[in-house]
């Protein structure tokens, strides 16, 4: 049995002049899994794996910027205020992304790219669903390497182990932590199981996804993130009481619930092969039996 989890010791390494963060290998890692899922998961739609991948080398960059605009807009001061320094926005490298920011830009590019080409948005939507929760689970190891995204005290088996640098003040050494970060990991690994699990139960009754699974995936998430939130102690803005992202949670999941219920309430095809890839109406490209595999064998 556990007695606690250490954390690692250090979450840079240097090649020559070089720094190697583990935060960027384990999001990029998340990327790569992500972007190797989706493209088969939209390949089973009748869709064109080169979509996938050149979505994701324009919705990572994108995404990137969200995710900074989100954190500087949400928090000013470090950079605005009486000690701000605005030239510190650009200088990602250290610190401070915001997640949501990152999810927004990164979809905004993708439903970009798929209407310029002229490709209906549900199918890939439905596809990166999952893989984006993946995605997520595997990034946030990266926390643990920057001894962050820790929660409350506590005395569970489990415990996370933070070294007098990155100790909050006022708690004292060898106090042990929620792993917060393990907690959201395992959270969205599960969610993207519930997520595959809804869609092979759709098929087997014969319905068609029809956009549904990434009103799910934004569901899933939030409830998740929300709960996390509380137990979190970094220091983070408020609003009547609760963190801003415990706020944000209950907007996007709102957000999510009236998506899955406007697209539920659409007809939807009893067909499977129903998905249509193009965005004038075209039938759906013909799947080959390694695709039609992937419904088997990935999704259900």
């Amino acid at each position: 049995m556990l007695a606690s989890i250490p954390s690692p010791a250090r979450g840079v390494w240097h090649l020559g002049p070089f720094p190697v963060r583990a935060y960027a290998l384990c999001t990029l890692a998340g990327i790569f899994a992500a972007a190797w899922w989706t493209s088969r998961r939209y390949r089973a739609r009748g869709g064109d794996e080169d979509t996938t991948f050149d979505i994701a080398i324009l919705a990572v960059p994108v995404g990137i910027v969200g995710a900074r605009l989100y954190h500087v807009l949400t928090s000013p001061s470090a950079y605005f205020g009486p000690n701000g320094d605005p030239w510190e926005i650009p200088q990602i490298w250290h610190g401070g992304q915001g997640l949501w920011g990152s999810i927004a830009a990164g979809i905004a590019a993708g439903a970009w790219l798929l209407h310029r080409r002229g490709l209906r948005l549900s199918p890939f939507a439905d596809a990166v669903a999952p893989a984006l929760l993946v995605a997520q689970a595997i990034g946030r190891l990266g926390n643990w390497f920057n001894q962050e995204i820790f929660g409350l005290p506590t005395t569970l088996p489990w415990g996370l182990e933070i070294d007098a640098a990155h100790l909050p003040p006022g708690y004292a050494d060898g106090t042990l932590f929620h792993p917060a970060f393990l907690y959201e990991a395992l959270w969205d690994l599960v969610g993207a199981a519930l997520i595959v699990g809804l869609e092979r139960r759709w098929r087997r009754r014969g319905q068609s996804v029809g956009g549904r699974l990434i009103w799910v995936y934004l569901m899933v998430y939030t409830v998740g993130r929300a709960w996390i939130e509380c137990l979190r102690i970094d220091e983070a803005h408020h609003l009547l009481g609760l963190r801003l992202n415990v706020w944000t949670s209950l907007v996007v999941f709102l957000l999510g619930l009236a998506g899955y219920i406007v697209v539920s309430r659409r007809h939807l095809s009893d067909a499977i092969t129903s998905e249509v890839i193009t965005a004038q109406g075209d039938e759906p490209q013909p799947r080959t039996e390694d695709a039609q595999g992937e419904y088997g064998e990935i999704e259900g």
